[in-house]
This record gives C-alpha cells, sequence and structure tokens, in this order.
C-alpha cells in the first residue's frame, strides 16, 4: 500500500459551490429563494450566479481578487455568496450598519476592486469612498435595486445608463459560464471582518475547504432534512450566515429572505411560508419571546420550528421563555474565525428530557460539545497551556483545532501569531470552564472578566441572573472603577415591555435579586437602567460602548447601591 495515495481522481479541490451545481440538477424545479412575490428556482438561481460570475469577470475580476457587498438579506446577497467566488474572486461581506469610515477602512484594507451596493446604503457608499487616500484606486460600485421594498423604492431611479445588478446579469452575464474552480482548496474564499464589538476589526480570511467541511457540517449536527424551509432572520453578512448560503443549496432548502427583522414579520413570513428553520443571536429570541400577544401568531406544531442560537451566550431565561412560546431551540458557539458554530449543546435525550424545564434551559445555556467536523476542543490555562481541571469551576481559555479555523488574518501577522500558535490550537480569546460531563460553557471573553478584589466575576454568569428577573429585557455587566475594591460589577438593563411603570423596579430591587442567587460580591454595585442597550447588527452588546460609559461615571465609593437612568 506504500504506493497508493493521492491522485488526481481522488485529491480535486473541495469547495461548497458545488453544492449549487447539484441542487441545479435535483432540485432544478424546486424553489429556491422567496422574496415577497419574487420566487425563484434552484435551476435559476444557478444560472443568475453564473451571469454574476461571468459578468465579474468581463469586468476584470481575477483570481484572489476582493468583491465586497453592502446588503440586506435579498436575492442578490444569496446569489453573491455563490456568484462572487465562483468567478474565481473573493468574497467580502460588510455589515450595512456600520458608519462611513469604518466601511472606508474596511475596502481599503481588503483592497476591494468591486462592490455591490443596496440603493439605501448608496449615500453610505459615497461617502465612504470620499474618505479613502488620494492614492487608493475606489472599488466599482454596482447598485442593487430594490422594486419589493417601500422605503427603497421611492428612492431616486439610478441615472440612465448606470450598470444597475440586473442591468449587469442581463447585459454582461453568461449563463453558460464554466465558473472559476479553486486551483486549490487552501486558495481564500471569504474575507470577513470580525463584528464590531471590539473597536479593532480584524479581516479574517477562510479557505474552499474550510467552508465545505463547516457547511456540511452544520448540518448534520443540526440535523437538517432535505427541502427544509429557512428564514433568513440572521444577516448573511454576519459570517455569511454562518455558512448557511452554501449549506441550504446541499439540501435544496427554500431560502425566505427577509430585508427587516422584527416580531411581526417573523411570525408571518412562518405562518405563510411555512418556516422550519431560521438562526438568530439570542435578541432574536428575546424579541420573539417577549413579542406583544397582537404580533405573535400560533406556530404550526410545538418543536416544529427550530431556532440555532449562537454569537453570544444566551442566558438560561431566555431560552426558557423562546421555548416556552412554542420553538425548539438549539444552541451553539462559534467565531469569525472558525466560520459556523463550531461547538453546539448536544441533547443528551433520556436523562435530560426528564428535568423540569429550569433545568433543561440551564443545561442548554451551556455551549457544549464539538461538532462533528470539529477536530479538538479544550480549556487551557493561559500561561501553561495545560487543560483546566475538567470541574465546571476552573476557569481558562477556549481554544480549538480543526478544518474549521480560519487561514489567518489579511495582512496582520502579530495577530494571526497570536491566535494561531505553535502549539497547534487556536486561541479563542474567551474564558470558559469545562464541566465533569465534557461540556463547554462560556464565562466570559477574556476583556470582560470583571475583577474585583483578586476575585474574577463572570459578567455572562451574572447576566444570567439578570435575565431571569422578571421585569429585565436586556442586560449587561461591564467593570466599573472601584476605589477600595479596583472595580465591581455594574448592571445595565432595559426593562419589559409595561415594566416601566412598576415602581418596585429600583437598583435596590435588581441587586437584592442577584445576592439572593449568587455570592454578594459577583452581584452589581451599580445599577443604569437605558431604553436599550447599545447593540452590532448581528444582536451582540457593544460592551465596549458600555466600559467606556462605566468609567465615565468615575470610580464608586462606600458601599451602598447606585442607581442611574440613560
Amino acid at each position: 500500500m506504500d504506493k497508493l495515495g493521492a491522485n488526481a481522481a481522488n485529491s480535486c479541490p473541495l469547495t461548497p459551490l458545488g453544492f449549487l451545481e447539484r441542487a441545479a440538477t435535483v432540485f432544478g424545479d424546486c424553489t429556491s429563494v422567496v422574496y415577497h412575490d419574487s420566487v425563484f428556482t434552484w435551476s435559476q438561481t444557478f444560472r443568475r450566479c453564473l451571469r454574476l460570475a461571468s459578468a465579474l469577470v468581463s469586468l476584470g475580476i481575477k483570481r484572489r481578487d476582493v468583491v465586497s457587498v453592502l446588503l440586506p438579506n435579498v436575492p442578490a446577497m444569496y446569489e453573491a455568496h455563490f456568484g462572487v467566488p465562483m468567478s474565481g474572486a473573493v468574497l467580502n461581506t460588510i455589515n450595512t450598519r456600520l458608519d462611513a469610515r469604518t466601511v472606508s477602512v474596511l475596502l481599503r484594507h481588503s483592497g476591494s476592486k468591486l462592490i455591490l451596493v443596496d440603493s439605501a446604503s448608496l449615500p453610505l457608499i459615497r461617502d465612504a469612498l470620499q474618505l479613502l487616500p488620494p492614492d487608493h484606486e475606489p472599488p466599482r460600485v454596482i447598485p442593487v435595486e430594490d422594486p419589493h421594498d417601500h422605503e427603497t423604492a421611492t428612492l431616486p431611479a439610478a441615472p440612465a445608463g448606470t450598470l444597475t445588478y440586473e442591468r449587469l446579469l442581463e447585459e454582461a452575464g453568461d449563463p453558460g459560464f464554466a465558473w472559476v474552480r479553486p486551483a486549490s482548496e487552501w486558495d481564500p474564499m471569504v474575507l470577513n471582518y470580525t463584528s464590531g464589538t471590539t473597536s479593532a476589526p480584524k479581516g479574517v480570511v477562510h479557505c474552499h475547504r474550510a467552508i465545505f467541511l463547516v457547511a456540511l457540517d452544520s448540518l448534520v449536527e443540526w440535523a437538517v432534512p432535505p427541502r427544509p424551509t429557512y428564514l433568513w432572520t440572521l444577516p448573511m453578512f454576519h459570517t455569511n450566515g454562518w455558512s448557511f448560503p452554501w449549506g441550504m443549496a446541499a439540501v435544496g432548502a427554500t431560502n425566505v429572505c427577509l430585508r427587516r427583522v422584527d416580531a411581526g414579520e417573523v411570525y408571518a413570513a412562518i405562518a405563510r411560508r411555512g418556516v422550519t428553520h431560521l438562526c438568530g443571536a439570542p435578541v432574536v429570541l428575546n424579541m420573539l419571546a417577549n413579542a406583544p400577544e397582537g404580533v405573535r401568531r400560533p406556530l404550526p406544531l410545538p418543536g416544529k420550528v427550530r431556532i440555532l442560537t449562537a454569537g453570544a451566550p444566551p442566558p438560561a431565561a431566555v431560552l426558557h421563555r423562546t421555548e416556552a412560546a412554542g420553538f425548539e431551540v438549539s444552541h451553539g458557539y462559534g467565531l469569525t474565525e472558525t466560520a459556523a458554530v463550531v461547538v453546539t449543546c448536544a441533547w443528551k435525550g433520556g436523562e435530560w428530557d426528564r428535568l423540569p424545564a429550569s433545568e433543561r434551559a440551564r443545561l442548554k445555556a451551556r455551549q457544549g460539545v464539538r461538532t462533528p467536523g470539529t477536530a479538538e476542543l479544550d480549556v487551557v490555562d493561559g500561561d501553561t497551556g495545560r487543560a483546566v481541571p475538567r470541574d465546571g469551576a476552573a476557569m481558562g481559555e477556549v481554544v480549538i483545532r480543526g478544518g474549521c479555523v480560519t487561514l489567518g488574518y489579511l495582512n496582520d501577522d502579530e495577530a494571526t501569531r497570536a491566535a494561531i500558535r505553535g502549539d497547534g490550537w487556536f486561541y479563542t480569546g474567551d474564558v470558559g470552564v469545562m464541566h465533569p460531563d465534557g461540556y463547554l460553557e462560556i464565562r466570559d471573553r477574556s476583556k470582560d472578566v470583571i475583577i474585583s478584589g483578586g476575585e474574577n466575576i463572570s459578567s455572562v454568569e451574572l447576566e444570567s441572573v439578570l435575565y431571569g428577573h422578571p421585569a429585565v429585557n436586556e442586560a449587561a455587566a461591564v467593570a466599573r472603577p472601584d476605589e477600595f475594591w479596583g472595580e465591581t460589577p455594574c448592571a445595565f438593563v432595559s426593562l419589559r415591555e409595561g415594566a416601566a411603570e412598576r415602581a418596585a423596579v429600583t437598583s435596590e430591587e435588581i441587586i437584592a435579586w442577584c445576592r439572593e442567587r449568587m455570592p454578594h460580591y459577583m452581584a452589581p454595585k451599580t445599577v443604569v437602567f437605558m431604553a436599550e442597550l447599545p447593540k452590532t447588527s448581528t444582536g451582540k452588546v457593544q460592551k465596549y460602548v458600555l466600559r467606556d460609559l462605566a468609567k465615565k461615571m468615575g470610580p464608586t465609593t462606600g458601599r451602598g447601591s447606585i442607581t442611574s437612568k440613560m
């Protein structure tokens, strides 16, 4: 057997782009993408993506050029996930809620050659281009019009002769184009910038192989059946929708696009389209669970609408309320650097099914175990690199290895070496514990741990207790300077609808609630009431904003509680 091994027949590069070609054959006449009254089949989507790839090549786009996309969840956004890399280019999806300065920084850093832009974002992109250095060649702008949206439909039409997205496909696209296959499965395929919970996003590069592996892995772990109906509540610009644009092609799904996400739209789409699957950060779960009675609609059957949540550790109380509303919730963990969810709270069936609902929710709030396609997962001591005890108490940094891990950070060798180290692990920067049963639980980002009097306090653990309060809608905990303890927990909370009128909802009550459920030193010393917590468009609380607010409040003194409103 020594002479056997790789050959031309068994070593063709892995790429998820072939999922679309197969879908056109197997599911050709089945619905692929739905947006208002526009309905496409898989054969039509395949041809449109080939047209896009062909048109990009005709405009001079070459292998490894970066093509950016600034779009909400509309059909063109879905098509870009195939059409752009089918041209040989690298797909770069940009958060639609960023400001012009940040967009300009990303365009410059990525060296983007062309950008597809939603009509509503054209003023943003014009401002961003004006901020580019004079010697930097700006990317070509292709507007994407949306006749279905009442807000963008009222915008001035593109001037005659403008090369819009549809005109590009019609005039320059060849539906018989031989798409550009990767020369190697390690060729870069996507470039994603970290989501903005920190002030310095990094360019994360993934190859065809990683996306192929993680897309299939996600389908297996979530047990996605053939021909599901998937609702796009998760922005496709957020880590490429956790790689589900490619995964949904593999199973011939119906992709229901939502330009905006609110509880009424989600419930209406579930009822009208027969939605079976959707994804979202815990903020989406909170939105659905707390929707007013007039907005909610009965679900087809309890447990028949499945939600995968990730992006931030979900409080057990939010999971409990969402499942009480009739959804079946799965919880996972991943990062931009792993392309998708690579750790899930795999349900243990019988033994866990018999537990009370509150205990089931507590267990489900843990991040869990590695997915089948992830090689290894551990929690290690930051100083020694050795695994911490599996006792559910010893904290360390979460490390991962497997085909899902990024190639590295674009033009940032120092950050790449800091994250992907010589010991063969990717260091996530997340602090967690490993329970005796082998299940991981995230306790914090390393920078979010609150150190009070030498004791480490998990902001995530405190937030979970805060979410259990019946009046709390959103909660986040950060460190506030303290003259005696160094720093103490500061809680920022928003109240559920109608709760603001309750005179009993005071900082003292919130603090007392926490002290009854956790050690007193872990309870907040300051409570700040806000109408809404600052968040990224993917639903993550911007803790760096809250940390700045806490610092500006100055150090606490004495031992009493403090309340404030913002």
